[in-house]
């Protein structure tokens, strides 16, 4: 086998969308089918023990088509899966991206050659592993996911490969005051919603806003001058964005945008913006894709949480990007603006767009989790103090 070839993604091409991973296969197919066996997707944070992982790899005949991972299934119909599967949601499996996955060459040529020719069915990237492992499967004419138990997120004998975290020890968290929360609410959930965020989280954040589309002294709310729009808020966000870097409010390193059925753990948030340098055009939070088979762009999804360094929204104000209406989805828009100025989307998956019991609960217990988002059929106080809330609150700054 000798020494495996590394290659990180996002160096790949100048290509950003190549974190969907099925633009790249080509690229990998070409430039490797002929020598390499095996193609192994790992994360950042996965630790491989390489004698054990050949040694998994080579119980599989390599000429024929596998897809190897450690097995995630959804518990009930998923809104971030389309409801697929929806008679049985437990009948269908797809790879835990901490574990590693893994595929054979041979199936990576038909692959290759079936991006070449074929359209994908939906032109959104939202839960990457899943909609690899459907594009697999293939509605039965490709391979299911190879459960191998030698590919773990926990530690234990016989493990080729361990994770450790998605919320990295980069320092001491970022201070209270170096954060500007925003949440966007309107007058209809004035009542109901946002009681849940004075309930929860609103107590951690030094410097918070809400922005409706009325004033309400009680809250209280500001009004931007942006009517209320049932679809998309572009018009707010971009009004929102020119206030945060206007005298009217404190300066802050980092500004997060928020709905107001967006549950956040603002401590934990604090110590992963320690990772990043905010005089950097930074934009975090879940990564989807559009059209990106297609060279399409990423954007960070709204609900579970924007966050952008003041240099981000430095740059996009100033080159002049703006909504193609008030109504627009705000977060497409802002990642179409990003990717036309070349500024990454950054992705981390401990921020959710959808309720915990959207996800696998075997991928979520292991996180601690950002941000969840949504207050369907669920009670939201009870969802912040199980998944978000610090039992032991660390020495705030």
């Amino acid at each position: 086998f000798g020494v495996p070839v590394v290659l990180l993604l996002h160096e790949l091409s100048e290509y950003e969308g190549d974190w969907s991973i099925l633009p790249v296969l080509p690229h990998l197919y070409a430039n490797y089918g002929q020598s390499a066996s095996w193609f192994f997707f790992i994360e950042e944070e996965t630790r491989v023990t390489l004698p054990a992982l050949l040694q998994v790899l080579h119980r599989y005949q390599a000429q024929k088509e596998w897809f190897l991972g450690k097995h995630l299934h959804d518990n009930e119909a998923s809104i971030i899966h389309h409801y697929a599967f929806s008679e049985d949601p437990g009948s269908f499996s797809y790879p835990d991206p901490a574990a590693g996955w893994a595929l054979s060459t041979p199936l990576l040529q038909r692959l290759t050659e079936r991006i070449q020719y074929e359209h994908l069915k939906s032109d959104f990237t939202i839960d990457l592993e899943h909609e690899i492992a459907l594009y697999i499967w293939e509605e039965g004419a490709g391979p299911k996911l190879t459960a191998v138990p030698e590919f773990c997120t926990e530690r234990r004998e016989n493990c080729a490969t361990t994770f450790t975290t998605y919320l990295p020890n980069c320092g001491d968290p970022v201070s209270k005051k170096d954060v500007f929360v925003a949440v966007k609410t309107c007058q209809n959930f004035h009542s109901d919603r946002v009681p849940v965020v004075k309930a929860t989280w609103e107590k951690d954040a030094e410097f918070l806003e809400f922005y409706s589309d009325v004033t309400d002294a009680s809250i209280p709310t500001i009004s931007l001058g942006v009517p209320n729009t049932e679809r998309g808020h572009c018009g707010k966000t971009f009004a929102i964005l020119r206030r945060f870097l206007s005298k009217a409010v404190p300066k802050a390193d980092w500004l997060l945008i928020v709905d107001d059925d967006t549950l956040i753990s603002l401590p934990r948030l604090r110590r992963l913006l320690r990772c990043y340098d905010p005089k950097e055009a930074v934009s975090l939070g879940e990564r989807y894709g559009y059209g990106l088979i297609q060279n399409g762009y990423s954007y960070t999804t709204g609900g579970g949480g924007m966050v952008l360094s003041r240099a981000a929204v430095s740059r996009l104000i100033s080159s002049g990007c703006s909504c193609y209406s008030d109504d627009a989805p705000d977060d497409m828009v802002l990642g179409r603006c990003f990717t036309s100025l070349g500024v990454p989307i950054t992705h981390s998956p401990l921020f959710h767009q959808a309720r915990p019991d959207d996800y696998s609960e075997t991928l979520i217990s292991l996180q601690q989790a950002i941000s969840f988002h949504k207050h369907w059929n669920i009670d939201p106080v009870a969802v912040y103090k199980h998944w978000l809330q610090d039992t032991h609150p660390r020495d705030e700054l």
